[in-house]
């Protein structure tokens, strides 16, 4: 199943939950999560959709 392209926390945790599932570990799940979310952030930042909070989780969930 594809992962949730978003920044937000249920899109995140669904993605974790996702990913779980299909047998990753926590930590790598977590880190799958986390980097289809900062890939989603800065995607809305290029395209000039953004919130502050795409600016937020931009900074937040980088590496």
């Amino acid at each position: 199943m594809p992962l949730k392209q978003g920044y937000s926390r249920k899109s995140i945790s669904a993605n974790i939950r996702t990913e779980q599932r299909a047998g990753y570990g926590r930590k790598q799940a977590v880190a799958i999560a986390l980097n289809v979310a900062r890939k989603a952030a800065r995607k809305a930042i290029r395209s000039g959709t953004h919130s502050r909070a795409a600016k937020r989780a931009a900074r937040f969930y980088k590496g």
